[in-house]
């Protein structure tokens, strides 16, 4: 028998069978991580001895490829082994005497603020090491502003802006660098610093370039290794908005100001209700923007999950959603009848006690300003030493309402979602002990809470968690579509991670916020964890600088239409994540969106085309398009007709209708394209021609796509989701179809 050999790995000590590791080859095994109890011998143990006892677990039957069952049989950390089972095989060992727990195996990197690792996206991957990880190009942020001084724009090792960089520094001349390379003010023509004082610009900004930070984390959670989608990319600041307002005029500055400085994108995370496009100055600007070959990224909106909330609906806008990572921050509640419910928090207090606390609920009486734990609310109610359980709701933050429970005497905070909001919990850097739970497990709180006369509860703190969820899942703030006014495009575009994500601040957070006000001379490493739809779109910039710099000669549209064209559509259990209204082509995956295949391409006479066919008159196409557009001697097209990406079409009386795309191979020279189609319900759908066959790259090949309905009438109001998806050797060019019923 050959010598079993112990393994050093991240200090947990295997056994390596057979002396090598082999790799898992056979698709209908998975390995499997199985925790059993020591054997019942009271003799010291050898390797062979555990092997054996290992062993006995396993199904006779040898694998038809011929590998070993047992990958590794553990010794030190725990008492188990990892093995290629079936599901199957898993719910039979269940049954043996002495087994504990199995758990698939799931892949694990290196801890870093986490978004480029759940996206796939790290200095190995080839994107981000064609293209310099953004090195050469300019992300333009209109935000709130910046901390120049934070660790995370510091410019080690990157070079001078390009020639064609003509922006300028409001900071002192020392404070701009090779990584913050212009920051300038808007404030309806005053003068102002362009300093973050309340956190969101400098959060944005290091999501979409921030440089390398190691041991980030936010009060002891979440550690690893920050930096930004496109961490060696030029970043240049545009102060647009204060406090929480931003002026559209102040709005239009910057876009204005950014173009002429030379950025090649800009991350837009602000926004209003959906307005006709020539009241709307982000569309307007951001379609100069467009024409001059920079990619405008916004953000969708936090008005979700009611339908009809998307804002930033233009066409020639990316519109990103949020969605989830596999990080939670768990923070346990345990109830006096030892139930458990998981919550989140970004706060895990040491030494807190252990024991049970009792609960009060303020809204116990009806009071909505008590229930959310309003500003003053509290002050008539005895919350000393107690729980205290406050709704997600009202206009305070997560956070003020801590401060609120602690100025009141409250020793924590129990946060319980509305129903509206689900799922989606927020780990936020509380002032106090404090956990958000779903609305379903704060129904089960409450439910307590309410039929005990003596309720008690207690938090527990279990750190940073990885792959403990089946993400991506949609945001429910994430706002959706469809465009309550510029109906026809489906919105959101694409989903990107939006949820608990870690990133630079400039000021400290948790218990010493109380202690330290924000400074523009603060230098120390401070991160926060913040959710929103505006982190989002900082994420869909960075991934758009690398695809900038990896295919210069794509228009914004040709990005667009790689990002969404390549979109996941099942999250990591193989389901699907939503529908179309809330996640659009689905979630960003960067490393496909470098090879589509095949995009969409929309050139600037398309989009006044599709304004003419709005109805517009001619001086609002006029306004939008920035020059004087007569529609009387333009083929008017409508937002069917636009050729998009994502697909979508209204039947109604004319219960048929044919519209047609074009794409551009930018694959293989040479490649056979086959269509598939997934209709969608009570819909039939043909396309011609079923093959496109491409000769040479850049080659645009057309195709027209057939729709007819017997179900009109049944379906009426409703809507119907499909997909279409052009398929060769080696891409899979997909299209998100959404047939509403009208």
């Amino acid at each position: 028998m050959k010598l079993l050999v112990i393994l050093l790995l991240f200090h947990t000590t295997f056994l390596m069978i057979n002396g090598q590791i082999s790799s898992i080859t056979n698709t209908h095994h998975e390995t499997y991580i199985v925790h059993v109890q020591k054997p019942k011998n009271t003799k010291p143990l050898r390797s062979i001895d555990l092997l054996s006892w290992y062993m006995s677990f396993l199904p006779t039957k040898t694998l038809a490829s011929g590998e070993a069952r047992i990958v590794y049989a553990y010794q030190t950390a725990i008492t188990g082994f990892a093995a290629r089972l079936t599901r199957e095989e898993v719910k039979a060992m269940e049954t043996k005497e002495g087994f504990i727990h199995a758990t698939k195996e799931r892949m694990l990197y290196l801890h870093t603020t986490h978004i480029n690792d759940f996206l796939g996206l790290n200095q190995g991957t080839c994107l981000q090491r064609d293209t310099n990880l953004g090195k050469g190009l300019i992300i333009g942020m209109l935000d709130t502003g910046v901390l120049p001084n934070h660790p995370s724009f510091k410019d080690n090792g990157l070079p001078h802006p390009p020639s064609k960089w003509k922006g300028h520094c409001d900071f002192k001349p020392t404070t701009c660098n090779n990584k913050l390379i212009g920051a300038r003010s808007f404030q309806r023509g005053n003068k102002d610093l362009p300093y973050d004082t309340i956190g969101h610009g400098t959060h944005t900004a290091s999501i979409a370039a921030g440089g390398f930070v190691k041991d980030a984390q936010v009060l002891g959670n979440a550690k690893g290794t920050a930096s930004g989608v496109a961490p060696n990319c030029h970043l240049a600041i545009y102060k647009v908005c204060h406090s929480s307002v931003c002026g559209s005029s102040d709005v239009l500055a910057g876009i204005d100001q950014a173009m002429a400085d030379g950025v090649d994108v800009i991350s837009l995370s602000f926004g209003g209700g959906a307005v006709p496009f020539y009241d709307d100055a982000v569309a307007i600007g951001a379609l100069a923007a467009v024409e001059k070959g920079i990619i405008v990224t916004s953000s969708a909106g936090n008005s979700g999950p009611a339908k009809g909330t998307i804002e930033n609906d233009a066409p020639w806008l990316i519109t990103v959603g949020a969605s989830t990572m596999d990080r939670l921050l768990r923070a346990r509640v345990k109830l006096g009848n030892n139930e458990e419910l998981m919550g989140e928090s970004a706060y895990h207090p040491s030494g807190f006690t252990s024991g049970f606390l009792p609960i009060v609920y303020p809204g116990r009486h009806g009071s909505s300003r008590a229930k959310a734990c309003s500003d003053g609310s509290l002050s008539r109610l005895n919350v000393k030493g107690m729980v205290v359980l406050c709704h997600n709701s009202g206009a305070n933050t997560t956070v003020e309402k801590g401060i609120i429970v602690q100025k009141a005497g409250g020793v924590a905070m129990i946060l319980i979602n509305e129903e509206d909001q689900n799922m989606t919990t927020r780990a936020a850097a509380h002032v106090l002990p404090a956990t958000h739970v779903s609305y379903s497990d704060g129904r089960r709180i409450l439910a307590y809470a309410l039929s005990k006369s003596n309720p008690t509860a207690t938090i527990i703190f279990d750190g940073t968690l990885y792959g403990i969820s089946s993400a991506p899942s949609i945001a429910s703030f994430s706002s959706r579509g469809p465009s309550s006014v510029n109906e026809g495009v489906l919105k959101p575009d694409i989903i990107a991670p939006g949820v608990n994500i870690l990133a630079a601040w400039p000021s400290p957070v948790g218990p010493l916020s109380l202690e330290s006000p924000v400074n523009s001379t603060i230098t120390s490493m401070t991160f926060n964890i913040v959710s929103g739809t505006s982190l989002s779109s900082p994420v869909i910039a960075g991934v758009a600088t690398l695809l900038k710099i990896a295919h210069p000669d794509w228009s914004p549209a040709a990005i667009k239409s790689a990002i969404m064209t390549t979109a996941d559509t099942l999250d990591r259990d193989g389901l699907p994540i939503s529908d179309l209204y809330s996640m659009g082509a689905g979630h960003i995956n960067p490393t496909n969106a470098n090879d589509p295949g095949l995009v969409y391409d929309i050139v600037r006479d398309d989009y006044i085309a599709y304004l003419c066919g709005l109805g517009y008159t001619d001086k609002q196409v006029s306004t939008v398009a920035r020059r004087i557009i007569e529609c009387a001697s333009i083929d008017p097209i409508n937002a069917e007709e636009l050729n998009y990406p994502s697909i979508s079409v209204a039947l109604g009386s004319k219960a048929e209708k044919t519209i047609t795309r074009s794409v551009m191979n930018v694959g293989e020279s040479e490649s056979l394209y086959s269509v598939q189609i997934k209709k969608p319900e009570g819909v039939e759908v043909s396309v011609y021609p079923e093959k496109l066959s491409f000769s040479e790259m850049n080659q645009t090949l057309s195709f027209s796509l057939y729709f007819s309905s017997n179900d009109v009438g049944a379906m009426r109001g409703g809507a119907s989701e499909g997909y279409l998806r052009w398929v060769s050797n080696k891409h899979i060019v997909r299209s998100p179809i959404l047939v509403t019923f009208t």
